[in-house]
């Protein structure tokens, strides 16, 4: 597909709705279906929405929780911090009073979901689910299955609507790491908690983006960043199984000790790191968690044949039209990437190909299966920025060839991080 056609395929979709940006940004993390070239240019699609008006955000507020906004709050910014294509984020302070005294006020961060959203998602659904009905009847895509696809994506769109689902989502993960000082989420203010208003504490920080693309030197700042994003991917892989599966950098804030860090000072500030937006998670069922793991294990030891065939079982219906040829090339990759000319692909590399020929050989792989595989391409990519020798990939194999791994992963993960 040409360049220009791809920015037509996401402009399109950007100006088409909430539903249609969303499905751009899930298909983005389907490289198992989608050509490399697509999910890059879909990883962009711009997602600022038009503002709503304050008046409506403070209708919502008032309609959510019975009480007027000046009950709620001490102050209100009625200019939004951003505004996506689900709602919109206002800085806040939260009015507290104990027994006739007034406590200081708690900042906060008040989500709004926009006018109509509910009703235009369910409108441009049906159309995206009619489109993948008439797809059944096309021989050349009806292996896509894209009707259960639309399924998988429905579920994500509802995690993404439903603002107290994010806030059940928040409260898991602040539980899942309470033992960690280098790792937090957002925390909701309940009852303050409704399927149209999320308000939870106001996280401040730098976009890890700044760390991975900007800040010069500083390379024993930058390799703890590797190591905490590390560690935290894999404790939700391998002990929680509870995976925020939209870790793009915009969902990544850095904090140092101090807020004004000094040339001198940095270099001793330990980095604490906030993920942000977990509507998106995936967990994996009992029959993939194993698969997937004896998956990993199989790259770190450059074995093709049993990464094939643990692809193969990744879905609840394979439609492979040729699983034997799909093998036959995955293994031949896996023995080249063994030799010592191979050796110098990166093991993230030998992912990104696998999937390509995933999707050459209309191989199925279930969604959250294929959500862990991209969020730890994603993670592996910005940590190979900030720390070209730390390998995420390498310290899984670590893990996960010890003969009792099962036994001594959360002892050994926890035990890295924790106080």
């Amino acid at each position: 597909m040409g360049k220009m056609w791809l920015q037509v395929v996401r402009s399109t979709l950007e100006r088409a709705g909430p539903a249609f940006i969303k499905w751009g940004q899930w298909a983005a993390t389907r490289p198992d279906l989608f050509s490399r070239d697509l999910c890059t240019e879909l990883s962009k699609l711009h997602t600022k929405a038009p503002e709503h008006s304050f008046a409506y955000t403070k209708k919502t507020i008032e309609k959510a929780f019975g009480r007027k906004l000046s009950e709620i709050f001490d102050e209100f910014e009625e200019k939004p911090l951003a505004s996506g294509s689900i709602a919109q984020v206002h800085r806040a302070s939260l009015l507290y009073r104990y027994r006739g005294r007034q406590i200081k006020p708690m900042v906060v961060a008040v989500k709004v979901r926009h006018p109509g959203v509910g009703e235009s998602i369910r409108r441009d659904f049906e159309i995206i689910n009619l489109v993948a009905k008439i797809s059944k009847c096309i021989p050349k895509l009806k292996w896509l299955r894209l009707d259960e696809s639309v399924q998988q994506f429905a579920v994500f769109m509802m995690s993404q609507v439903d603002l107290a689902r994010e806030a059940a989502h928040l409260s898991r993960f602040t539980y899942n790491f309470r033992r960690w000082k280098d790792v937090s989420f957002p925390k909701p203010v309940y009852p303050l908690v409704h399927p149209a208003v999320l308000v939870e504490t106001f996280e401040q920080g730098e976009c890890v983006s700044y760390y991975v693309d900007e800040l010069e030197g500083h390379e024993r700042l930058k390799s703890a960043l590797a190591h905490i994003g590390t560690h935290a991917l894999l404790k939700m892989l391998l002990v929680d199984n509870f995976i925020h599966a939209d870790m793009h950098p915009g969902n990544i804030l850095v904090r140092v000790t101090q807020s004004k860090p000094s040339q001198k000072r940095i270099f001793k500030s330990k980095p604490h790191v906030v993920f942000l937006d977990v509507g998106m998670t995936a967990e994996l069922s009992k029959n993939d968690r194993p698969i997937l793991l004896e998956f990993f294990k199989a790259i770190a030891r450059r074995d093709g044949q049993t990464v094939a065939e643990c692809t193969l079982q990744l879905s609840k219906k394979q439609n492979c039209p040729n699983p034997e040829a799909f093998v036959k090339e995955v293994k031949e990759s896996f023995d080249f990437w063994g030799t010592p000319e191979g050796d110098l692909i990166h093991p993230a590399e030998c992912i990104e190909q696998l999937l390509e020929k995933v999707r050459h050989y209309r191989v199925n792989i279930d969604g959250n299966v294929c959500t862990v595989m991209v969020t730890t391409l994603v993670l592996e990519g910005w940590q190979r920025k900030l720390d070209p020798d730390y390998d995420v990939m390498h310290t899984l194999q670590t893990l996960l060839l010890k003969s009792d791994w099962a036994e001594s992963l959360s002892y050994t993960i926890e035990g890295l991080m924790a106080p």
